[in-house]
């Protein structure tokens, strides 16, 4: 029987772009025949090669091959091999200086976009020391290539896993205990995830470290509950990484991208991980938000409790306190502080942490920031500071107004997202709040995310 040719692929078209600019995402922009051409890795100033990867109505995908003239502010040395695979650290080619100023202007043309009063108060970036092995906790993937086990990060846009065993942004225990686990899940033959077919256990690997103590928590999410593989697993990584102090499953049945489900099971030691922030203790369960960079953090933190300049007449209100990191810093000077957080798991890491240092003024609250404030409002009194951390998509109308509402004598806002941080800004500077300072604080290096502490006072107090 005669075999039929395949037809040859065709070669993906290259273009020649130069870059533009930055995108909030860190992505270089290039314009190309009336389209805006998207070129991850590529730098402002810069003249590229890109392979077109897909045509949209008005952008272009590309992927890039070749920098045929360098901008200034390239590094010299890359410190990833994978850094057009992963994608996870677009600006990674980008020499650090560089990358604080790139962030500095990322929120100055935030504020300036909402018509802001202070877009010339926004201070230099505060930097990261270090900016590489800087991450304390990873969320990865698990995936599988043929019989080869991955665990790392999907490619944008895609289910495609790209496998992450050495990152030069990890905590260097994280690096570790993705080895061991690779190494063992191998080696057990546990089954592994699949979106397209729905089928196999392991979803996704988390892991936060303790720096300053050297200790680790791991959490397996996986498909459905399995007390026989995953105990066995657990076990095995603590024999291999004595710094392993906890091992936890969280079970996650969902078809979605929700890394977490509801129910989280302790296979193996300790249920929380102690970590030191600054001058207070925390107990960090293993689904509670907590900064990835707690150097950083730490100095948010302090930044924060001067801003304030607190006494013990003072009362103030946290919104959004996750295991309460900020209200008991807070609490070391203040009178008595509130900490309202949507999640119940963390209300109790925040209590627990209260009791741990020692702070008695201090009362932490489950529910609806909006809701829990109004209900609180008899109790607070003049209010003389309202602390907001909300997450990247910012706060709601809702709790923005019951503020304006208890007029706080000073409003802190920690951000993660410039532009939802404009947004309600704006707000509070129409209820009649003055912008005071602006500290962009560089709690994620390599990439084009910027946390930003901004003080308001009340115009009329």
């Amino acid at each position: 029987m005669k075999k039929t040719k395949r037809k040859p692929q065709p070669r993906p078209e290259v273009l020649k772009l130069s870059i533009d600019r930055l995108d909030d995402e860190g992505i270089g922009l290039a314009q190309h025949e009336g389209k805006t051409a998207l070129v991850q890795g590529a730098l402002p100033g810069e003249t590229v090669l890109a392979e077109v990867e897909h045509v949209g109505r008005t952008h272009i995908y590309t992927r890039l091959r070749k920098v045929l003239r360098n901008a200034p502010q390239r590094a010299a040395n890359i410190p990833c091999k994978r850094e057009l695979n992963c994608l996870g650290c677009p600006l990674i080619a980008m020499q650090y200086p560089a990358q604080l100023t790139y962030k500095q202007q990322r929120v100055s043309t935030a504020l300036a976009a909402q018509q802001l009063p202070g877009c010339d108060l926004v201070l230099p970036t505060l930097p990261s020391e270090p900016a590489l092995d800087y991450r304390a906790s990873a969320k990865l993937v698990f995936g599988r290539q043929r019989e080869k086990i991955l665990i790392g990060l999907y490619q944008r846009g895609s289910h495609a896993v790209v496998d992450c065993p050495d990152c030069p942004v990890h905590h260097p225990l994280i690096n570790r205990i993705v080895a061991v686990v690779r190494e063992e899940v191998q080696r057990q033959g546990i089954s592994i995830y699949s979106p397209k077919h729905q089928n196999g256990l392991l979803r996704y690997l988390l892991i936060r470290v303790s720096p300053i103590n050297d200790k680790a928590q791991v959490t397996f999410v996986s498909r459905f509950r399995d007390l026989q593989q995953l105990p066995k697993l657990g076990k095995w990584l603590m024999r291999k990484v004595p710094e392993v102090i906890g091992v936890h499953q969280n079970v996650n049945s969902s078809t979605g991208n929700v890394i977490l489900g509801q129910e989280t099971l302790k296979l193996h030691g300790l249920p929380d991980l102690l970590e030191r922030v600054g001058e207070v203790r925390l107990r960090i369960a293993p689904t509670a938000f907590f900064q990835v960079n707690t150097r950083q953090a730490s100095r948010i933190y302090q930044l924060v409790r001067d801003w304030a300049g607190l006494t013990k007449q003072d009362r103030a209100v946290d919104l959004y306190c996750g295991i309460g990191g900020i209200a008991l810093h807070l609490a070391k000077d203040a009178g008595q502080v509130f900490g309202i957080e949507y999640v119940a798991e963390a209300v109790r890491n925040a209590t627990d942490n209260a009791r741990l240092n020692e702070l008695n003024n201090c009362r932490f609250v489950a529910g609806d920031a909006a809701e829990e404030l109004y209900k609180l409002t008899p109790q607070l009194g003049r209010l003389a500071l309202a602390c907001l951390n909300p997450p990247r998509k910012g706060c709601g109308a809702e709790l923005l107004q019951a503020l304006g509402e208890l007029a706080p004598r000073q409003i802190i806002y920690v951000s993660c997202d410039p532009d939802s941080l404009a947004r309600d800004l704006r707000y509070l500077v129409d209820q009649g709040y003055r912008i005071e300072k602006v500290q962009p604080v560089d709690m994620f290096p390599q990439t084009a995310h910027v946390e930003t502490v901004v003080q308001l006072l009340r115009e009329s107090g």
